[in-house]
């Protein structure tokens, strides 16, 4: 099912956000999971390059 889209970032300065869903490797069972953060859309690469928080 699709999720709602909070209605704060279908203003015009929610343009400047992305969403982006990242693959973790849980170290203690080594399974994948998701994580979704919003992030501004000038910090997009920088973020995928870095590591997880």
């Amino acid at each position: 099912m699709a999720k709602k889209v909070v209605a704060t970032l279908k203003t015009a300065t929610g343009k400047d956000w992305a969403k982006v869903i990242r693959a973790v490797k849980s170290e203690k069972t080594g399974a994948y999971t998701f994580r979704e953060e919003m992030v501004p859309v000038d910090k997009v690469q920088d973020y995928l390059a870095t590591g997880v928080k």
